[in-house]
C-alpha cells in the first residue's frame, strides 16, 4: 500500500495554495502584510517548499498542478447585494470560468492519492470587474499563518522520523486538519464537493457598513461517499473523466453561501471555524455548463489570484491572501516561461 495512503501527513506535502497568479499590485499587498519584508518569507522559498524531490513539473502550475477547466455563469439572486455593493451581487447572470483540481505539486498524480480537492473560480461583471476566488474542500486550513504553512511543507518532507512531530508541538492547530484528512468521507466526483474560500474578506454595502465573511460552494448534487480502495480502483484520471461526462449529460450546480462573521470572531486565522450560529446568505448559483481539458482550454492562462476582487469586496486582516496573490504571480512567471515544456495539442496550437 502506498505510504501516501497510510498516512495523512503524507498527503497534506501535497496541500495548498492553490493555483497561480498575476497583478502588479500583488507585490505591494505582499510587502503590506509583511510577506517580502526582511528576515520574513519569499515567494521563492515557498515555492522551494512546495517543490517535490525531483523538482517542479515545468510549464505547471506549482501547487494543485492537475486540473480541468470549466466554463459556465454565475446567476446571482439579489441577496448578496445587502452585504455588498458589487455588481456580482445583483441579481442576474454572469459568465464564470474555473479549474477543478487536486492539492499537489505533480500534474500526472493519481486522484485517489490526493487528499485536497479544489476550485479556482473567475467571473466577470458588464462593468469591466472580475471576483476571483481560489477555494478547497476541508473546512478550515491546517495552520494559521504562511509561515507555519512552510514549516508543515518542510517537515512533511523532512527524512527526520522527528520532523512531523517537532511541528505538530509547535502548531498545535494542525492536530484538527490531521483528524479531517484522515476520517473525513471520500467522493467520486468533482460535483459533490462542498469548496470553501476559508480565507476572510471584507464586504462594504451601498451604505458604506462593512461585514467581514467567508464564502462557500455547497453542492446541489447528492453526495455519494466512497471509500479510498474504491477510488484507487477507479483509475488515476476518474475525477477528470467523471466530471466531463457528467456536465456532458446537463449542468451541474453549487450554490454559494456567504457567512457573517460576528464581532469577535478570528477573521485572521483561517484554521479556525467560526460557530455554527452565524448569519448566512446564499447569494446565488454557479452552473457549470462546459468542461475542457487544461492543455488547451480557458483556465490555462489564468491565475485565481484571491486578489483581484471588485469594488464592494477587500482583503481583510487575513494574511493569506496577500501572501498567496505573491506566491501565484511568482508561480505564473515561471510557467508561462516554460510553455515549452507544456505544450498545447496540434489543435488547440492554431490560430
Amino acid at each position: 500500500m502506498s505510504p501516501l495512503h497510510n498516512s495523512p501527513l503524507r498527503l497534506l506535502g501535497s496541500l495548498v495554495v492553490i493555483s497561480a497568479i498575476v497583478g502588479g499590485g500583488a507585490a505591494a499587498l505582499a510587502y503590506t502584510a509583511g510577506w517580502l519584508s526582511p528576515q520574513r518569507l519569499t515567494p521563492d522559498k515557498m515555492l522551494a517548499a512546495l517543490a517535490p524531490p525531483g523538482g517542479p513539473a515545468l510549464g505547471h502550475r506549482r501547487n494543485h498542478a492537475k486540473g480541468i477547466c470549466f466554463t459556465g455563469v454565475f446567476e446571482s439572486n439579489g441577496n448578496g447585494a445587502g452585504l455588498s455593493s458589487a455588481q456580482v451581487f445583483t441579481r442576474g447572470q454572469y459568465p464564470a470560468l474555473g479549474r477543478f483540481n487536486l492539492g499537489t505539486a505533480d500534474p500526472n498524480a493519481a486522484d485517489a492519492m490526493v487528499r485536497v480537492r479544489g476550485m479556482g473560480l473567475r467571473v466577470a461583471t458588464p462593468d469591466g470587474r472580475e471576483w476571483r476566488s481560489a477555494m478547497i474542500d476541508p473546512p478550515f486550513f491546517p495552520v494559521s499563518t504562511p509561515r507555519a504553512f512552510r514549516d508543515l511543507l518542510l517537515a512533511s518532507a523532512s527524512k527526520d522520523p522527528n520532523a512531523m512531530k517537532t511541528f505538530t508541538a509547535a502548531n498545535p492547530e494542525f492536530a484538527a486538519f490531521a483528524a479531517w484528512a484522515s476520517s473525513a468521507p471520500w467522493t467520486g466526483s468533482y460535483a459533490e464537493e462542498r469548496y470553501n474560500s476559508l480565507n476572510s474578506f471584507t464586504l462594504t454595502d451601498a451604505a458604506r457598513v462593512e461585514h467581514t465573511a467567508r464564502w462557500s460552494l455547497v453542492p446541489t448534487a447528492q453526495i455519494v461517499p466512497v471509500t479510498h480502495d474504491d477510488l484507487a480502483k477507479r483509475g488515476p484520471d476518474f475525477l477528470e473523466r467523471e466530471i466531463t461526462e457528467r456536465v456532458r449529460s446537463g449542468p451541474v450546480r453549487w450554490t454559494m453561501v456567504v457567512t457573517v462573521a460576528n464581532p469577535g470572531d478570528p477573521t485572521a486565522d483561517p484554521s479556525k471555524v467560526w460557530p455554527d450560529d452565524r448569519r448566512t446568505v446564499e447569494v446565488g448559483t454557479l452552473i457549470v455548463q462546459r468542461i475542457e481539458a487544461e492543455a488547451d482550454g480557458p483556465c490555462r492562462d489564468i491565475n485565481f489570484d484571491p486578489t483581484v476582487l471588485p469594488p464592494g469586496i477587500r482583503t481583510s486582516d487575513d494574511p493569506f491572501p496577500a501572501a498567496r496573490s505573491s506566491v501565484y504571480r511568482e508561480s505564473y512567471d515561471l510557467r508561462t516561461a516554460e510553455a515549452k515544456d507544456y505544450p498545447r495539442t496540434e489543435a488547440g496550437a492554431k490560430p
